[in-house]
């Protein structure tokens, strides 16, 4: 018989558990947990979240693909009809933000906004971003290199994304801090048991980063560039151009998603790689064997664990009944350690050959990005094992209290000064 920890309670019968999502025992090694409600119950009731949750590979991918769910309710039934409370009026301009996010819409509007992003971040597109993501990376480590040891997050990691994302969307270099700032305080508003210090600070970073946004697409009106921003600006679909609250929303998105997540990869890769003990060179001896370790990366330690759907009509799922307006849970990261699709699923193997994890969704709202952050993570990753030879881990890594994000709060590495390992 399994013993659960302390912290975990399972009562397989009514699929009922009981975990608190901020104690660090859960989210600094959510797999384990996730180990067990796969031996357990794969679908259950959170208590404290008061929500159903799926972890399953196959129900998880069915649900993402599935249209009678939706990221959007209020489209098809009112407040009032759903019994949902009024907006609250200290997030006002968080919701006005949020209100055309490409991450929050159904279609039609969701098509419409995504075909005009879309193209921007296709995999042709994007390939040509190679040697920019190489160059810097190069640069930054050239910074860092003959001090024999750095906290890589702040020394790496946090900048190469934003910077990339921002030069794409054509926002200067220099503003990568503060665009780190307002995202930081922005994306607390997903965070497990937020408190109104959170709401507060999530609501006035959207404010200025929407007075930003909004004073660069005055900008770009007048003066049209070759980037990002002026293209969503003057490109139309079927006769329609994007309002600037779409243009706002959309853009503060793309800048969010297009780095918050990826910061969390690179750190969460380097360490689980260290710890794996396995040869950097085997691991990136060629693209290939590059492309199998970053997935494998992703399966085991994603940077994004959960993404809720509304039930968009009654409707039976794994044996439970939903109702119009029932919201469900999706463990994205729990549903790539499904031992009915992964064999050891808790072991880091790169040569695996089974399920694509699922780290980046599927269906309509399948991460925008992926094809970026999948390009910096297959360039930075090599380059960082290449330059720094016998990398080390020197201090415990502890991880962020950001549930349902998965990041580290730092990374200090330390490496043997000398030629090349790779």
């Amino acid at each position: 018989m399994t013993i659960l920890p302390d912290f975990l309670h399972i009562n397989p019968q009514t699929r009922h558990v009981s975990l608190d999502g901020r104690n660090p025992a859960f989210y600094s090694d959510p797999n384990r947990v996730y180990a067990l409600l796969h031996e357990h119950c794969p679908t259950f009731y959170w208590e404290e979240q008061r929500q159903w949750f799926f972890t399953g590979y196959d129900h998880v991918n069915g649900l993402l693909r599935d249209r009678r769910f939706g990221r959007q309710i209020l489209h098809i039934a009112s407040r009032e009809e759903l019994g949902l409370p009024e907006p609250l009026a200290h997030l006002e301009n968080f919701n006005l933000a949020e209100r055309y996010s490409l991450l929050e819409l159904e279609p039609p509007e969701h098509t419409r906004l995504r075909t005009l992003v879309n193209r921007a971040f296709v995999s042709r597109h994007i390939e040509k971003l190679r040697p920019e993501i190489a160059k810097l990376a190069e640069r930054l480590i050239d910074g860092f290199e003959g001090q024999g040891e750095t906290e890589l997050l702040s020394s790496f990691a946090d900048i190469i994304p934003v910077t990339m994302i921002a030069r794409m969307i054509g926002i200067p270099d220099e503003m990568g801090p503060q665009l780190l700032k307002w995202s930081h305080a922005y994306v607390g508003m997903y965070m497990f048991k937020r408190t109104r210090q959170d709401e507060y600070a999530a609501d006035r970073a959207a404010g200025e980063f929407s007075d930003y946004v909004k004073g660069l697409i005055a900008e770009r009106r007048r003066e049209p560039r070759e980037d990002l921003l002026t293209h969503m600006i003057h490109t139309e679909h079927k006769g329609q151009y994007l309002t600037d609250d779409e243009l706002v929303s959309t853009t503060i998105v793309l800048l969010n998603a297009g780095h918050e997540a990826t910061v969390h990869q690179i750190g969460n890769s380097v360490r689980v790689i260290l710890e794996s003990g396995l040869p950097p060179a085997d691991l990136f001896r060629d693209e290939a064997a590059t492309e199998r370790t970053v997935e494998e990366t992703l399966r085991i330690c994603a940077p994004v664990h959960i993404f809720q759907r509304w039930a968009l009509e009654d409707v039976e799922i794994d044996g439970l009944s939903f109702k119009r307006g029932d919201k469900v849970s999706l463990i994205l990261a729990a549903a790539n350690l499904d031992p009915n699709k992964f064999s050891d699923p808790l072991a880091f193997k790169p040569d695996r050959q089974e399920a694509q994890n699922l780290s980046f969704g599927a269906g309509i709202h399948f991460c925008i990005g992926a094809p970026l952050a999948r390009l910096e993570l297959n360039t930075v990753l090599p380059i960082l094992f290449r330059r720094l030879p016998g990398m080390r881990i020197t201090r415990t890594p502890v991880v962020k209290d950001v549930y349902h994000f998965h990041g580290l709060e730092r990374l200090d590495l330390a490496w043997r000064q000398g030629s090349p390992a790779l």
